[in-house]
């Protein structure tokens, strides 16, 4: 006979812990599968934290460089390349273990294996130890995340060419290395590399970086960040690649290249995510996916199978940690029978390089494809007293608002500590704040936080720090 529970969780990340805490919180029966000793996922084991870890130690070394300027000169870091990637798995570990200690306080049944689907009610789970069991379920929320896009033609079988979570096992520090996409990913691995040593090159198929981000706040990043790279080429396809033993081979198509094949030590594919709903035996229920291969869901994050929902990158962009979260919150307070939808303002994205970018509501781009009239007002960090003091007056913070209400729709920011300022426009966007509101609410000096208040200032042409008369 097969165990029972009321909610079964396929898959232990952001969105799939999340909604099981808060479903032992209201009282339910849960069990959690994943393949992974501890919740966690893809979030904490091999990308947000491990990489955020790595960024760290990479800003630390770039600070170390740019102190020369302010009269303060050290040796270049001699790097134990083996105590970092211990330091680096002990910040996952702690994370992770930390995760498993929750679980059990919730009295959450956790079960490492592999979990299919059987039938809208049912789980075979393939355990680790090599044990199969079957649970069935009230109701079942699937958490799959999603996996690296692969390009079969790019991804060589040789140890030369890696995805992402070849990239955070750090195994050793390539003389050089080329970076297939120009996405946040390739961006931020990227950088940590360059600043560990290595020459990075950047390929991005688009004119620009970030395809789809502001182009307001990835002009300014890439005029930072493309000095501490060998090469940022644009518009450029990767046609072929080989292994010659030596290194990858690549050959580029592309305007203006001076060089159309070039040797690479190591070859980074970061193209992107792609979900991950094949597998586990949706072809059992009646969970149906679109063309694009996520898992369709309404408002309430619920399938065409109505005891099953899905939440994170599975069930549709953005693919955010904390969009999954949300969403499994979403859908554990709609099994516990409140009446609630799936439906923010405002889905806060950064990008953790240096300067960071961030944003949240509509954006610049979106306005203009949607033709929706907005009003658009920026500070520049060279007016802003805490940037100067930091040395890096290269940011800006600009905010979107409505023409006639004078609502605010969009917030962006790129420099130092953006993805920690964001929240305050995700809160203006979600609260329907004014323009008003964001001018009048006081703000502490000296801090990058005033560039939001002042950014409100120059709508209605009062900036103190700057002078931009309101036409």
């Amino acid at each position: 006979m097969a165990n029972k529970t009321q909610l079964a969780l396929i898959g232990g990340g952001p969105g799939g812990y999340a909604a099981a805490f808060l479903a032992a919180d209201l009282g339910m029966q849960v069990t959690l599968i994943d393949l992974e000793k501890n919740p966690g996922g893809v979030c904490l084991y091999r990308g947000c934290i491990p990489s955020k870890a790595l960024l760290h130690v990479a800003k630390l070394i770039n600070e170390t460089e740019e102190s020369s300027k302010w009269g303060i000169e050290f040796s270049r870091p001699k790097i134990d390349l083996d105590k970092l990637r211990s330091w680096k798995e002990s910040v996952v570990n702690k994370m992770t273990g930390g995760l498993g200690i929750l679980s059990k306080q919730r009295k959450i049944t956790y079960i490492q294996g592999r979990a299919t689907f059987l039938n809208p009610k049912t789980l075979r789970i393939e355990k680790m130890d090599g044990a199969v069991e079957e649970l069935s379920f009230d109701n079942a929320i699937i958490a799959t995340g999603s996996l690296p896009t692969q390009i079969p033609s790019l991804m060589l079988n040789s140890p030369r060419v890696i995805d992402s979570t070849g990239a955070l096992a750090l195994n050793d520090i390539p003389k050089n290395m080329l970076v297939v996409g120009g996405g946040y990913i390739g961006l931020e691995l990227g950088s940590v590399y360059s600043s560990l040593g290595t020459e990075v090159s950047v390929v991005e198929m688009t004119p620009g970086l970030l395809p789809g981000a502001d182009r307001d706040m990835v002009n300014i990043l890439t005029k930072s960040i493309s000095p501490k790279m060998k090469q940022v080429l644009l518009s450029t396809k990767v046609v072929k690649m080989e292994d010659i033993g030596s290194g990858i081979k690549v050959t580029f198509d592309g305007e203006n290249l001076e060089q159309k094949e070039q040797i690479f030590e190591k070859v980074l594919v970061s193209i992107g995510r792609t979900p991950n709903a094949k597998g586990f035996g949706i072809e059992n229920t009646a969970v149906q996916v679109d063309k694009r291969g996520f898992i369709k869901v309404n408002s309430r994050l619920q399938t065409d199978e109505p005891n099953i929902y899905a939440i994170g990158d599975v069930a549709g962009n953005p693919m955010l940690a904390h969009k999954a979260s949300a969403e499994g919150k979403v859908a554990v307070e709609n099994i516990a029978g409140h009446n609630v939808e799936f439906k923010p303002a405002a889905i806060p994205a950064v990008i953790f390089t240096d300067p960071e970018v961030a944003w949240c509501g509509l954006t610049e781009n979106e306005a203009r494809d949607k033709n929706i009239e907005v009003k658009v007002a920026r500070f520049p960090w060279a007016a802003s007293g805490r940037a100067t003091t930091l040395d890096r007056n290269d940011g800006v913070t600009k905010l979107l608002m409505d023409p006639k209400t004078e609502r605010i729709l969009g917030m962006g920011i790129v420099g130092p500590g953006a993805g920690e300022l964001i929240s305050e426009g995700v809160l203006a966007v979600e609260m329907a704040a004014v323009a008003k509101d964001l001018a009048l609410s006081i703000h502490p000096h000296p801090t990058l936080s005033e560039t939001v208040m002042e950014t409100a200032e120059v709508f209605f042409g009062q900036s103190t720090h700057i002078y931009r008369p309101k036409r």
